[in-house]
């Protein structure tokens, strides 16, 4: 920023201002009275922004609320926010007004002044009004939450549902690569009986594939605008049909579909649908979250862990232990599950403490919901493509330990009843014998009738084995 100043004005007085600065004085108001966290507003959430400028301006064009000329310049302002040209021009902290009035006014102000200057005005002159053109028939009160909806239904269908299918993909991969590969099971960490590893990776694709419906399930209440509401949902100074204009228009510019709300009251006062969407998010960082643990077991060694599947080599694991190896993408997976799971309750606090006709919690509402969305979306990415899609299976230590595993005794219970087999298990153990050492030692079974019940593949399928 220059060190030069300019005398911008609002209600309150006069404000000096970077003189190559497209804010205006409630924006420097905001900026003196709010450094609390250096946190500031996103892509996501700016792009919204300028897409509820955008399609506020476009609506009441249509409705000859603003002048034709005015109104497209506000459009053209907007659509340079929406493109990013101007992210270092909303400086607001996220700590601010509960309403967001400051990132509202900070839009209002950079969209007035840049469009003043495509209508041939200087910057400051207010030839295009903050208030009295580009929030015309707005409020924050109502601007806020349908900026906060836009960003986050964009940030779902277009950042973390792409990302879950890409996961899913990846897992479904190794799941048919890994279709033959039998293993020990694993119940309370101990030894169960045999399943393959494309089994167990079914059951990671499933999850994912359910997180996918989760997060789909929650797009019609997101896709509710709260636009057309002003101060306290009534509507007072917007047109009537306003709201219907705005919402085609933000559905055009996304290509994702809104309406308007069902209820201006519930959706100015209340935030209850970003509770439960950031709910189905938070359930997705905790199955990804099960699936890189388990990862990482199976992965543990690579001498004296479980060893069943071999992870890349991303990084070194060590500063002091030469040649280790650790599951970094996973762990990582591991952190954004707990940031998630921090930013979850700060979501359903905040969403919770609506008093009487508005929600006071929105920057925070929006921010965090905003951030465990794409730490979603960036670590489902990486984990697919730096881990996953990388992992093989040690398929011959797989069939060592299921021959030694004695949860292999479970399929005697059919063919020799549960007490013979409980001292098969306990006599194989303190042995340090397999079970078909014991049964045939025991006279219990033949050789083919221990082939046939003791097969380890066939104990991966529905059945009773030696059942004629």
């Amino acid at each position: 920023m220059s060190d030069e100043f300019r005398t911008e004005q609002d209600s309150l007085g006069e404000m000096e201002v970077p003189a190559d600065a497209y804010w205006g004085a409630q924006t420097q108001r905001a900026i003196e009275n709010f450094p609390i966290s250096e946190v500031t507003f996103g892509r996501r959430f700016i792009r919204a922004l300028g897409i509820v400028k955008k399609a506020a301006a476009q609506a009441n064009r249509d409705l000859e609320m603003i002048p034709e000329e005015k109104a497209d310049c506000i459009v053209e302002a907007a659509d340079e926010v929406i493109a990013g040209e101007h992210d270092d021009q909303f400086p607001v902290d996220v700590f601010q007004t509960g309403s967001g009035t400051s990132s509202n006014m900070n839009a209002n102000e950079v969209i007035s002044n840049r469009a003043t200057e495509r209508y041939g005005g200087e910057v400051g002159t207010r030839e295009i009004h903050p208030n009295d053109h580009v929030n015309f028939g707005q409020s924050s009160n109502d601007v806020i939450p349908t900026a906060m909806h836009v960003a986050s239904l964009e940030a779902v269908e277009k950042d973390v549902l792409p990302a879950l299918k890409s996961l899913r993909d990846a897992l479904k991969a190794k799941e048919d690569e890994f279709e033959n590969v039998v293993k020990t099971g694993r119940t309370h960490l101990q030894d169960a009986t045999p399943i393959t590893l494309g089994q167990e990776f079914s059951g990671y694709r499933t999850q994912v594939e359910k997180g996918i419906s989760r997060a789909q399930d929650v797009e019609g209440r997101l896709s509710e605008l709260a636009l057309g509401g002003t101060a306290v949902g009534t509507g007072l100074n917007t047109h009537p049909e306003f709201p219907s204009k705005a919402a085609e228009y933000i559905s055009e510019e996304t290509g994702v579909e809104f309406r308007e709300a069902d209820n201006h009251f519930e959706a100015q006062a209340a935030h209850d649908a970003m509770s439960e969407a950031h709910g189905a998010l938070r359930t997705v960082a905790g199955s990804l979250n099960k699936i890189a643990n388990d990862l990482r077991l199976l992965a543990s060694g690579p001498r004296n862990g479980l060893g069943e599947i071999d992870q890349p080599e991303n990084q070194p694991g060590s500063s002091i232990m030469p040649g280790k190896i650790n599951p970094v993408v996973a762990e990582a997976v591991n952190q954004v599950h707990k940031q998630v799971v921090g930013n979850d309750a700060a979501v359903a606090a905040g969403a919770a403490e609506g008093q009487i006709d508005l929600n006071l919690y929105k920057p925070v509402l929006a921010s965090n919901f905003l951030q465990s969305a794409r730490l979603i979306a960036n670590g489902s990415e990486v984990f697919a493509e730096k881990f996953v899609a990388k992992l093989e299976a040690d398929e011959e230590h797989c069939a060592e330990r299921v021959e030694q595993s004695m949860a292999l005794a479970t399929a005697l219970n059919p063919a020799i009843g549960y007490d013979k087999a409980s001292k098969v298990a306990k006599k194989a153990l303190a042995d340090g014998k397999t079970i078909r050492e014991v049964v045939l030692e025991e006279g219990y079974l033949d050789e083919d009738e221990v082939d046939e019940v003791l097969d380890p593949k066939k104990m991966t399928e529905r059945g009773i084995l030696g059942d004629e």
